[in-house]
């Protein structure tokens, strides 16, 4: 039998008795579609009762009726407005760390210009990579993200990774180190007020191997040359001629 309620499906495999054996087969299934926090509740008490019940045996009709006191939902509930813009807002964790790219380059300041470059440290030059710190923000509420947003800004200074295009001009994105004075203007960013540009969306596959993708221009992430000592950089996901991979190293949270 089937019971479609709630996307929930309940898969029993009945006999000649009329009766539903759980143990013989349960299927549950929760569709793609969004639900409420109401729905996912209704879900849990429903498992719940499942797991109380006493008799491994009850009829298709007692099934049905747990279902229907469990799961339909009522008419009144909590809405949440998804049309609103998002909002980050700065969390207290910080996490101090270096970055290397995928060919093991150090991301170091380059002198005079605002970039940071990826340069391969050998022996006693390690001291040469710069110490990243890393903000975390708040993730807006039911809008779909493709990571968790953060800021990155070079240890012991104002200075923050941004990724802006020229004004004025239709060029690509690029990335550079912005001197913020105020860094109290970044605690709260909302979408479209300028500041996006300092967030990326950082994600972490296989435990240790991190992207991350700009927020103000999606798709475009933060990149290095496969040559030595060249600017780090934003390029498209498509884009096979440059590292879009990272590790974090020597990490602490501050």
């Amino acid at each position: 039998k089937e019971f479609h309620t709630c996307s929930l499906i309940v898969d029993c495999v009945c006999f000649q008795s009329g009766r539903c054996d759980l143990h013989k087969g349960l299927r549950i299934e929760i569709s793609e579609q969004p639900h409420t926090m109401r729905q996912v509740t209704n879900i849990i008490i429903a498992l719940q009762k499942f797991k109380q019940v006493r008799s491994t045996e009850f009829t298709d009709h007692e099934l049905f009726n747990i279902i229907i006191e469990n799961i339909v939902e009522e008419s009144m509930g909590l809405k949440v407005n998804c049309e609103s813009s998002r909002t980050y807002n700065k969390q207290d964790r910080v996490i101090q760390c270096t970055v290397c790219d995928g060919l093991k380059k150090s991301l170091v300041q380059s002198q005079g210009t605002p970039n940071l470059l990826a340069v391969t440290l050998r022996g006693g030059n390690s001291n040469r990579s710069v110490g990243i710190n890393l903000s975390t923000y708040t993730t807006p509420g039911c809008k779909a993200t493709n990571g968790q947003p953060i800021c990155l800004k070079i240890a012991q200074s104002n200075l923050y990774l941004a990724c802006t295009k020229e004004s004025g001009t239709s060029s690509q994105p690029h990335l550079i180190l912005e001197d913020v004075k105020d860094e109290e203007t970044l605690k709260t960013i909302e979408e479209n007020d300028g500041m996006e540009r300092f967030l990326f969306f950082r994600k972490v596959t296989g435990g240790s191997i991190n992207t991350f993708e700009s927020v103000k221009y999606p798709h475009w992430f933060i990149s290095t040359s496969k040559n030595e000592s060249m600017p780090v950089d934003m390029c498209v996901e498509e884009d096979t001629s440059r590292q879009k991979v990272f590790t974090l190293q020597d990490q602490k949270v501050i």
